[in-house]
């Protein structure tokens, strides 16, 4: 499959770390779809193309890659600083001209679109996908080998040799706003919270969490057989998103 064109861009957060971008666009400014990709992940990655190709039948869709990730700089702080790289993409899809903007993320993506929305604001909507409701969960082997990556230096070393992706050192100092809280400061920015019930990183607690903590308006989509974030995300699955996603409107 042909995957619609990607036009690089470089973006520069608030606390000055340069970011790689790209911008899709789709020969309308009415929207602008800004993806998050999850720990590890890359907007050069042909799974995170592919929904990007996807959502572009929606609207125009900025992607970028997380601080510490790729080809940007800096390094990875696992969803805390990670907002200003979102904000950075949302400023970046508004000098474009988008008239309305929404996130959506996936995994760690997800927390920090829900974070950003929460603290940022100036979005019209957002997407949660495979998203957790809580720091430090250990209870799936797949978080487990997770925070081995994060917390143990030779475990910092294999993210970066295999997946280019720089871990900073330490440990959170103040711990950043959970997802779950986050989502309750959310209103009135519509809130999508999407899930598998096959996700072998986080149960279905993470997603009702997320949900119940939110005000109106808000969705939940448990989805049958779906597992974790964007390599398990079907393309109808990515359909389904971009069609709610291009019907969203902040109250």
């Amino acid at each position: 499959m042909a995957l619609a064109p990607a036009f690089a861009a470089m973006l520069r957060t608030s606390d000055g770390v340069r970011i790689d971008a790209a911008h899709t666009p789709n020969g309308s400014l009415d929207l602008g779809i800004v993806v998050a990709h999850g720990f590890t992940g890359s907007w050069r990655e042909r799974t995170t193309r592919r929904i990007v190709h996807v959502l572009s039948r929606s609207g125009g869709v900025v992607s970028f890659d997380f601080r510490g990730h790729g080809r940007s700089d800096g390094r990875s702080t696992v969803g805390d600083l990670e907002v200003l790289d979102v904000d950075a993409a949302v400023k970046h899809a508004r000098s474009i001209g988008y008239r309305r903007v929404v996130t959506v993320g996936f995994s760690m993506g997800a927390a920090v679109v829900v974070r950003h929305a929460a603290l940022h604001r100036g979005v019209d909507g957002v997407v949660s996908v495979s998203g957790p409701a809580t720091w430090y969960y250990r209870g799936t082997r797949p978080m487990r080998q997770v925070h081995w990556a994060i917390e143990r230096w030779h475990g910092r070393l294999a993210a970066r040799v295999a997946k280019r992706t720089r871990i900073a050192e330490g440990q959170w100092d103040p711990i950043p706003l959970a997802p779950f809280e986050a989502a309750a400061l959310i209103a009135p920015i519509p809130l999508l919270v999407v899930h598998g019930n096959a996700d072998p990183f986080f149960p279905l607690e993470h997603a009702y969490q997320l949900y119940e903590n939110a005000r109106d308006p808000k969705e939940l989509w448990i989805e049958k057989g779906y597992g974790h974030a964007e390599a398990a995300a079907s393309p109808d699955l990515i359909r389904r998103i971009g069609q709610w996603v291009s019907r969203t409107k902040s109250l």
